[in-house]
């Protein structure tokens, strides 16, 4: 079953590639046939000013590719606005590779897309043909099948069990269809080798600014959390077992009234200070896992909260501290700002990553200028060199999907 299960889901997962695929590829195709139009006007000599709109619209939509496979799988950065130009833009490397993109995937990405689409659909006329066949004259043949006449239950069972051989097929090819969908993404949007590097570099050296702001903006909670709290609350035990010293003598039933007023700010700062201790790294992680801290989590929260937790191996302590203080950052905005009635929360691992979705029924219209903690989130998942996606139209729903790196 559980083979089944992941099968299942592997399939799924790839008709949802298949359709955004067949998306851009239907995208491309019409930027080739344009990019095809504007050459033959250019062997007119009438064509040249064309030519750099026809280069920034193949940017633009193999940079809809690149941000929908680095969704599914390795980063494909972007490489930024394509050259003023025409000769820098022609030199430009990424420029020569989206011309082959865009002529690989209007052909590949279409047929594959147009496949992985009809198998599915078609397992679903065919397998329900059995229930409906009457109302279909036998002339008129089945779904798929338009030259066979259909005279009875028992040819359309037959077309039933050819729609339950469709959806074999769809569930065992759809992953491959997918894989050869994002093939020339995969093989000509990334940068070229030398390049690569230097953008490498580049986004190591963000992502090493971003983890330096990151510690230190934890540095100045802890120390502000310490010095207005705890700090405060052992001043006051300090006075107050002075001024109990100065009257056990004097006035001994004052001295035990003072005594405790200073236990019970004693207690107050070992509160402040185990809540502290936890937003460095909560406990809870060591004695019940990630899957026993985000379950606390859920069932804590003010909002109805569906957990879906599918990790079967720990990830690192850091890696599941970031994943846990992401979770209770979200569910505390879903709580305070959007108004929701239930809240999804998702965390499963898969190809090297932790995937961290949560999703909200809200109003919408979050973003991270309102100051609602999603920038101290980005910061927090930046600084391990994970991804932030956010999506939340107004309206809604609201979800916020984080990709955090924990190894093979």
């Amino acid at each position: 079953m559980a083979y089944l299960r992941a099968r299942f889901r592997a399939s799924v997962d790839a008709l949802e590639h298949l359709v955004g695929g067949l998306g851009t590829a239907l995208l491309a195709l019409g930027a080739l046939l344009w990019a095809v139009v504007v050459a033959l006007i250019c062997l007119t000599g009438l064509g040249r000013r064309l030519v750099p709109g026809v280069l920034r619209m193949l940017r633009s939509v193999a940079d809809r590719e690149r941000a929908r496979l680095s969704r599914w799988g390795t980063p494909i950065p972007p490489p930024g606005p394509v050259q003023e130009g025409l000769r820098e833009a022609a030199r430009d490397p990424f420029v020569r590779r989206e011309v082959g993109w865009v002529t690989l995937h209007a052909a590949i990405g279409l047929l594959a897309g147009l496949v992985g689409l009809a198998l599915p659909l078609n397992a679903l006329q065919e397998m329900t043909f059995p229930l409906w066949y009457r109302l279909v004259a036998p002339e008129d043949g089945a779904p798929g099948f338009v030259w066979w006449r259909i005279d009875g239950l028992a040819e359309a069972l037959l077309v039933g069990l050819l729609g339950v051989a469709s959806l074999v097929a769809a569930i065992g090819f759809g992953p491959a269809l997918a894989r050869v969908q994002a093939w020339p993404g995969r093989l000509l949007l990334p940068p070229p080798p030398g390049i690569d590097l230097s953008l490498r570099v580049a986004a190591l050296t963000a992502t090493r600014a971003a983890a330096l702001d990151a510690h230190a903006l934890e540095l100045r909670r802890i120390e502000r959390s310490l010095h207005d709290g705890t700090q405060n609350r052992l001043v006051a035990v300090n006075v107050l077992l002075g001024a109990a010293r100065r009257a056990v003598r004097r006035d001994p039933d004052r001295a035990d009234e003072i005594l405790g007023q200073a236990q019970d700010a004693a207690e107050q700062a070992l509160g402040e200070l185990r809540t502290v201790v936890r937003g460095i790294l909560p406990p809870v992680l060591d004695d019940r896992g990630l899957a026993g801290a985000l379950a606390g989590l859920a069932g804590s929260c003010a909002v109805p909260c569906r957990l879906t937790v599918d990790v079967a191996v720990r990830c690192a302590a850091s890696v599941e501290a970031t994943a846990y203080f992401v979770v209770a950052e979200a569910l505390t905005n879903v709580v305070r700002h959007s108004g929701a009635n239930e809240v999804d929360v998702a965390v499963r691992r898969a190809q090297g990553l932790l995937l961290v979705t949560v999703e909200d029924d809200g109003r919408g219209g979050a973003a991270e200028a309102h100051g609602s903690g999603l920038t101290g989130i980005r910061r927090r998942v930046e600084a391990y060199d994970g991804r932030m996606t956010l999506t939340s139209p107004p309206g809604g729903p609201t979800r916020m999907h984080v990709e955090l790196p924990c190894g093979s």
